[in-house]
């Protein structure tokens, strides 16, 4: 017992070899290129105000495949804690025995005066009962503490790594949804205008068998009502694909009870966020933490090569009984024990020591650069952010002003063409632009959600 708690005092007062970590100063500016005023990153239910949006991100959030291996993962490294913490303590294992031989008796006898044939043999029992001690090792140089220090930090990690997959996926479906939004638009707006392009094919036709229209006119209304068809064609496929892509990012079928979905152009997205310093990252964005929590874990696996070098003492001992019968077992005569420490000291491991340290300190280096690469991608994410968000409510404004202007065109060309003023070839021509003006205004709006999305996880969201 005494060599027990000796021991125990020795761990506790043993030297650690991990050196103390200075993380890298970020690699980026110390401030966006553009800075804009804006409210703080909202949590997700509050940024994204689709009620229907808000039923498929919970959802996913309870489906999505992605998230369950991230929280397994998580798991294990926990339980990989207890597994490391278990080697720093004492493993006492209960033994109990019992023993039944026969043993001739020129064996049995010899050396205490028994002539071999005088007895055929001689048989016996024997019980025993003990605690063993089993290579409780003293951490004298912290190699164990660095292994469990090690251990905790890629927890960690494991647990910021969940909060990113948590963020991704909230903002894949928020994407994903959005996509299947702008397809349906899409897809509806392109209807419209091939029934609108039909009515004037017919009008054509009329007037054509009328003898008030060339072949040029008839010709040309019928390539415009083709070219729409296939536009047709092509936005109900990517209507069907975005839908297919949308079950996907939630990983689960789409539910018949969803609310009705909003417009792209009434969209309840949150728009306005802004981002203070760089330095802010550092503590929000999850994969940033988590390459943080990996480089402290390989710092401490440098420690822990760097004690492989120095010599391990452990301890094994046992105290229990032997008895030749059971009911005399536990008497104070029948007392057994044994105490064994033992001292490996290496002295030649064919270069395995140091080239372990030599993997680990490369590790760390990696680790580093890793550490260092996702503070400059988050600091791209968020500029590009902002961008984005500086230069969308004019590209908006001005597209809308453009569908505005375009409305006008056609009506007043029609107008002029019903009384003969304008050709057929000016008319398809204020059609077409309409058309194209209303698809580039969706892809803008579109634009400005799904930047204002990546911006929210860019800052790290409210995940």
């Amino acid at each position: 017992m005494r060599a027990l708690v000796l021991g125990l005092m020795l761990a506790t007062t043993a030297c650690s070899l991990t050196s103390r970590l200075d993380l890298p100063p970020p690699p980026v500016a110390a401030a966006y290129p553009v800075a804009l005023d804006g409210e703080a990153v909202p949590e997700w239910r509050a940024m994204f105000g689709d009620p229907r949006l808000q039923r498929l991100i919970a959802l996913a959030l309870n489906e999505n495949r992605d998230l369950r291996i991230a929280a397994l993962n998580a798991e294990g490294a926990r339980a990989q804690i207890g597994i490391q913490r278990a080697q720093s303590l004492p493993n006492v294992n209960l033994d109990a025995g019992y023993t039944r031989q026969r043993q001739p008796s020129g064996v049995a006898g010899a050396g205490v005066g028994v002539t071999p044939g005088e007895n055929t043999g001689i048989t016996f029992g024997q019980v025993t009962a003990q605690a063993a001690l089993t290579s409780f090792e003293i951490d004298l140089f912290g190699r164990l503490r660095a292994q469990n220090a090690a251990a905790s930090e890629r927890y960690l990690a494991s647990r910021e790594g969940q909060r990113a997959v948590r963020l991704a996926v909230i903002g894949a479906v928020a994407d994903a949804y959005l996509a299947e939004r702008l397809a349906d638009e899409q897809l509806r707006l392109t209807r419209a205008t091939l029934a609108d392009w039909q009515d004037s094919l017919r009008l054509t036709q009329q007037r054509h068998a009328a003898g008030q229209s060339g072949g040029m006119d008839l010709a040309q209304a019928e390539g415009q009502v083709r070219q729409a068809e296939a536009d047709l064609a092509q936005r109900q496929r990517e209507h069907m694909q975005a839908s297919h892509a949308l079950v996907l990012a939630v990983g689960y079928p789409m539910l018949t009870d969803l609310p009705e979905p909003i417009d792209l152009m009434g969209q309840p997205i949150r728009t306005a966020l802004a981002a203070d310093t760089p330095s802010d990252l550092l503590i929000r964005r999850p994969d940033i933490m988590q390459a943080e929590h990996e480089l402290r874990a390989a710092n401490a696996d440098v420690g822990a090569a760097r004690a492989a070098f120095f010599p391990r003492l452990s301890l094994t001992g046992a105290f229990g009984f032997a008895s030749l019968a059971l009911q005399s077992l536990f008497q104070s005569a029948n007392q057994s024990w044994s105490f064994s420490p033992a001292l490996s000291v290496p002295i030649f491991r064919g270069g395995e020591l140091k080239a372990s340290l030599d993997l680990s300190r490369v590790r760390t280096s990696i680790a580093i650069a890793t550490y260092e690469k996702a503070i400059q991608t988050a600091f791209r994410e968020v500029a590009d952010g902002l961008a984005a968000r500086a230069t969308f409510t004019a590209q908006l404004d001005a597209q809308k002003a453009a569908v505005a202007q375009a409305k006008r065109r056609l009506a007043l060309t029609r107008l002029s063409h019903r009384a003969g003023v304008t050709s057929r070839l000016e008319l398809l021509d204020a059609q077409r632009t309409l058309y194209a003006a209303q698809q580039a205004l969706l892809s803008a709006r579109h634009g400005e959600l799904t930047s204002a999305t990546a911006l929210y996880r860019a800052l790290g969201g409210g995940a």
